[in-house]
């Protein structure tokens, strides 16, 4: 295919007028993608405003487990991604992994029945599933403390999958123990016990970097996503999901320097000046990156030609029980 950027823009562009369809772009899509999403947003942003959208097609733009979410709150909706690219964190944990943790903590003495389990909503559908079938729920990086100060009043012991991360850093928060299987002894005296999963990309950033920036700018503000790591969210002047690092640094006077701890597309067009990103290495999400304009402008093609292709599907069993884990966080 020859087409030039802009020829492939106005061809999407003419497309999305004559199909029923919303594109929903997440944050961390290329620019080009990015720009021709009809809805745009974090993770459950996008899950929720898809829910309000009457559209035939839903065209996602972003990771599976995104897709899925999408499919799994909206099942009569016909859901189809340019590429359905796995999340390294989602890929980190499945059904076997979930049942070896709950194992895991059964040995160390914890009875199954006082066990709660939390997902991340960076997981696959079959894992939130699990989740959904033993009373847990979902919750998103912007949610977590609400989420885990609901559960703590059922008195349980939280399983928290699979970011190891945000997990470290809300028992932080909030003042409780927390331990990581297979990593920490005594699992049974945390209040939150982590699965060891992580986020390739926000473990890029270090405190090295943070002394870096401090020593070359003076008074510059250090904002960091807790998928980072605790250590270094410990240093930062702003800890926050997507939605609320967009915020906080919008909300900054122009001139206030601020360092950002997240995947470079966003951070990359946060602010024209005075936004730098907080890592010598570029932190580009390689499968958020896979999506390209030209595999939205086919994915619309298969559309227009009634054989749509990437398209999302679930099995009954696991479109139940992961809509009710979903449907929980949401009720919060």
């Amino acid at each position: 295919m020859n087409y030039t950027t802009e020829e492939l823009k106005a061809k999407i562009i003419d497309l999305k007028k004559r199909l029923d369809v919303t594109v929903v772009s997440h944050f961390y899509q290329r620019d080009e993608v990015f720009e021709m999403g009809d809805i745009t947003g974090d993770s459950l942003e996008l899950a929720k405003k898809t829910m309000e959208d009457d559209s035939a097609f839903v065209v996602f733009c972003g990771v599976a487990f995104m897709g899925e979410s999408v499919k799994v709150l909206n099942p009569e909706k016909r859901v189809v991604m340019p590429k359905q690219a796995c999340c390294s964190m989602a890929r980190m944990i499945d059904t076997l992994y979930y049942d070896e943790s709950v194992r895991a903590m059964e040995t160390a003495g914890i009875a199954k029945e006082n066990i709660l389990p939390i997902t991340y909503i960076n997981s696959n559908a079959d894992v939130k599933a699990k989740v959904g079938e033993m009373g847990g729920m979902v919750c998103t990086s912007s949610n977590a403390k609400m989420i885990i100060e609901a559960a703590l009043k059922e008195n349980k012991k939280i399983l928290f999958i699979p970011d190891r991360c945000l997990g470290q850093n809300i028992a932080n928060m909030m003042g409780l123990k927390s331990a990581v299987i297979g990593i920490d002894e005594n699992i049974a005296d945390a209040d939150i016990i982590c699965y060891d999963g992580f986020c390739s990309v926000h473990q890029l950033f270090s405190i090295d970097d943070i002394n870096f920036y401090r020593k070359k700018f003076p008074g510059i503000k250090i904002a960091v996503h807790p998928e980072c790591d605790p250590a270094l969210c410990d240093k930062a002047d702003f800890v926050g999901s997507t939605s609320q690092l967009i915020k906080y640094i919008q909300e900054l006077p122009e001139e206030q320097k601020v360092a950002v701890g997240t995947e470079f597309n966003l951070v990359n067009r946060l602010r024209q000046k005075n936004t730098y990103v907080l890592s010598s290495t570029k932190p580009e999400c390689p499968t958020m990156n896979e999506t390209t304009l030209e595999d939205l402008y086919l994915t619309l093609k298969s559309i227009e030609e009634s054989a749509p292709i990437n398209e999302v599907t679930i099995d009954a069993n696991t479109q139940k029980w992961a809509k009710i884990a979903l449907e929980r966080m949401m009720a919060l």
